[in-house]
C-alpha cells in the first residue's frame, strides 16, 4: 500500500481548518505549515495530532517547499484549509496512488461563489504527486515542479474559493501587487494598451471559452472581477513603473 501526506499552508484560518483536516483523515500524516496565526489554527491542527510548522510567511512556494522536507510519504496532497476532500474524491486517491500510471494528477476546482458550485468556471491543478524530486517555484500562483506524466482525476475537490464579494476583490487586489512586483523584477514592459486589452481578453476567455456563462449571473460576476484582476494588475504594473509606488 501507498503512503501519502497531505500538507495544508495556513493563516487565520480557523473557521475552516477542522472540516478540510476531517476531510483527510485517511492520509498516513498531515502537515501544516502555519504562518504565525493569531486565531486558534494552530490549537485545531494539534488536536489533530498534525505535524506544525511555524514560519514567517515570505512566500506562497517558500511555505510549501518547507513541509516538503517533513514530507514521509511516497505520495503528497496538496491541499488548503478552505477545501475539502470529498468521499469519492478520497476514494479515488487512494485507488489511484496505489495503481499508479502518471507521476502527477490534476484535480478538478470548480468556483464556489454567490452559494453555489460554477461547474463550469473550474480550474484543474496539480495538487497529487510522486514525492519524487519535487518543489515549488514562483511567490504567487505557485508553481509545482515535478517530473513524469500527468493525469487528471474524474471526481472534484469541494473549494470555498471566495467568501463574499469584498473577500473576492481584495484577494484579487492582493494577487496583482504580487503580480506586478514580480513584472518589475523580470524587466518586465506594460502599455495603455495592455491595459485595454487583456482585461477584456480575460473576460472574454472566463464567459465564453470556458462556458461561465452556463453559471449563469455568478458566472458573469466571476467574469467581470476575473476581468478587473487583471486590469488592477496592469495599473499596479504602471504605477511601479513610474515611480509611483
Amino acid at each position: 500500500m501507498q503512503t501519502l501526506t497531505v500538507i495544508i499552508p495556513t493563516f487565520n484560518e480557523e473557521n475552516y481548518l477542522e472540516d478540510s483536516l476531517l476531510s483527510v483523515r485517511f492520509a498516513n500524516q498531515i502537515i501544516v505549515v502555519d504562518s504565525f496565526s493569531s486565531d486558534n489554527t494552530v490549537a485545531i491542527a494539534k488536536k489533530y495530532n498534525c505535524e506544525i510548522i511555524e514560519r514567517k510567511f515570505d512566500n506562497f512556494s517558500s511555505q510549501k517547499n518547507a513541509a516538503l522536507h517533513l514530507a514521509k510519504s511516497e505520495w503528497i496532497l496538496f491541499v488548503d484549509a478552505d477545501e475539502r476532500v470529498t468521499e469519492k474524491l478520497k476514494i479515488e486517491i487512494v485507488a489511484t496512488i496505489n495503481n499508479s500510471k502518471h507521476k502527477a494528477y490534476k484535480i478538478r476546482f470548480p468556483h464556489f461563489y454567490m452559494n453555489r458550485f460554477l461547474y463550469h468556471t473550474e480550474n484543474k491543478v496539480v495538487r497529487l504527486v510522486k514525492n519524487e524530486d519535487i518543489h515549488f517555484e514562483g511567490e504567487v500562483h505557485e508553481k509545482l515542479i515535478h517530473k513524469g506524466s500527468v493525469g487528471l482525476l474524474e471526481n472534484f475537490m469541494i473549494h470555498y474559493t471566495y467568501k463574499g464579494l469584498f473577500h473576492y476583490i481584495k484577494k484579487k487586489d492582493s494577487y496583482a501587487w504580487f503580480q506586478a512586483k514580480m513584472a518589475k523584477e523580470k524587466n518586465k514592459k506594460t502599455s495603455y494598451l495592455h491595459l485595454f486589452f487583456k482585461p477584456f481578453y480575460r473576460f472574454f476567455h472566463t464567459y465564453f471559452i470556458r462556458k461561465g456563462f452556463l453559471d449563469g449571473i455568478p458566472g458573469l460576476a466571476v467574469a467581470i472581477i476575473d476581468a478587473y484582476g487583471v486590469f488592477s494588475r496592469y495599473v499596479k504594473m504602471i504605477l511601479i513603473e513610474k515611480g509611483l509606488r
